[in-house]
């Protein structure tokens, strides 16, 4: 439990911490395994308040307000991860100078691009679909990019040698962890299924694909992963994830 409330800290605003719990610093380290479970409530609250503001004002604009309910409850901590990733790996170079541009608090043209065309697509993919598919979708992606994004803790080492900013090291994951982390994270995709029909399943592969891909080039770029890899990692896979959606949606309606 003390592991839920430490990641409920690390990737949310919700004020945990005020509920005077004793958390060694080994369940931060840790806190990653519970990364898709968090996910049940930042793509439960998308989710939701979408549904909920569609009864008073256009889908679009009800997509929009989820966006930024699940920003004010993370505190854009990804988004700021995906900003600060394109802006090491858009302007190139050798390792130090990525890292050294990933650490700079400052945003600049790849992360402003970068952030304008996630949420573009986010929300035309979105807005495009059946409002209960949608919100189905949100639930589903959150969770299983998590659970993509989180993986790259377990396959990669941490690229700098001075360690976390924040003093967090993520422990590499046991394999009781790794199928916590499967079932909490694969469950919500599970009832979009069911709900959609079994073609859907094949939209687990484009996040599946899309860390591949993502871990490739940091392994070849960096030597490992950052916090910042993680946010990055995690938006990118989501957005991967419900692209397919949408296109598979279509195709069946």
């Amino acid at each position: 439990m003390k592991g839920i409330f430490a990641s409920i800290i690390l990737f949310t605003r919700i004020p945990a911490w005020k509920l005077n719990i004793d958390i060694p610093k080994g369940c931060y380290d840790r806190a990653v395994v519970y990364w898709p479970l968090v996910g049940w409530l930042t793509g439960g609250v998308t989710a939701t308040v979408m549904l909920v503001c569609s009864l008073a004002v256009p889908w679009p604009m009800a997509v929009i307000a989820g966006i930024l309910a699940r920003v004010l409850l993370t505190g854009a901590l990804h988004e700021d991860g995906l900003a600060d990733f394109c802006d090491g790996f858009g302007c190139g170079g050798g390792k130090e100078r990525i890292l050294s541009i990933m650490k700079d608090s400052h945003i600049g043209t790849y992360g402003v691009i970068g952030l304008i065309l996630y949420y573009a697509l986010f929300t035309a993919t979105l807005s495009g679909m059946d409002s209960t598919v949608a919100a189905l979708a949100v639930f589903a992606a959150d969770p299983f990019a998590k659970l993509c994004a989180s993986q790259i803790t377990n396959l990669l080492p941490y690229a700098r040698p001075e360690g976390a900013k924040n003093k967090i090291s993520y422990a590499r994951m046991t394999f009781g962890q790794i199928l916590f982390q499967i079932i909490t994270g694969s469950l919500p995709a599970a009832l979009l299924i069911a709900e959609t029909g079994p073609a859907m399943a094949v939209a687990l592969i484009a996040p599946i694909i899309a860390v591949a891909l993502l871990m490739r080039m940091m392994r070849r770029r960096i030597g490992g992963y950052t916090g910042d890899c993680c946010g990055a990692t995690f938006i990118i896979c989501e957005l991967a994830m419900l692209v397919a959606i949408n296109i598979i949606w279509f195709k069946m309606i």
